[in-house]
């Protein structure tokens, strides 16, 4: 029986101790998630050319000083971001509100899950897999560098980014 209590006052401590170090994104954030309709080969093709299409406009999104400036970009950007989906599917619905998202851990980082202000494309049914980012504090477009940086490096630049828009 003892040997049972300390494993679990060890076990408890470890896990309390990587919660710790973990980096938790802001609940004032802006998240952003394009649905596939299913996880068809052709459908997650769609997925993506539409990622790549709005890339821009994702840009001039993060590209703000803050929350407000973010809300303000994007629904001035509303308009293109339908037409660059249109020009791609007919098959879709947007939402800029609220929307659920699951908890996710990347590379030690913590997107907790939750109800977040975001942009939500659904295409078609909305089946299939996603491509998701946040858009404020502003950490979309990081898969370019991603491959530049090692897991400790990754934690340390969102917390750095995290850090600068709090």
């Amino acid at each position: 029986m003892k040997k049972i209590i300390v494993f679990l006052f060890i076990l408890t401590i470890f896990l309390t101790s990587i919660n710790d170090n973990k980096i938790i994104i802001p609940k004032e954030s802006i998240r952003f998630r394009i649905i596939a309709n299913s996880n068809d080969l052709k459908d997650q093709e769609i997925k993506n050319n539409i990622k790549l299409s709005l890339e821009p406009v994702i840009e001039n999104i993060v590209n703000v000083s803050n929350i407000d400036e973010s809300r303000d970009v994007i629904k001035s950007n509303m308009p293109l971001i339908k037409e660059k989906i249109t020009a791609v599917t007919k098959d879709y619905s947007i939402n800029y509100g609220y929307n659920y998202f699951p908890e996710k851990t990347y590379k030690d980082v913590v997107y907790q899950e939750g109800e977040y202000e975001s942009v939500v494309i659904t295409l078609g049914n909305g089946l299939g897999d996603n491509w998701w980012c946040v858009l404020f504090p502003p950490l979309c477009l990081l898969e370019a560098e991603e491959e530049n940086f090692s897991d400790v490096n990754y934690s340390f630049y969102i917390k750095k980014i995290i850090d600068t828009y709090n």
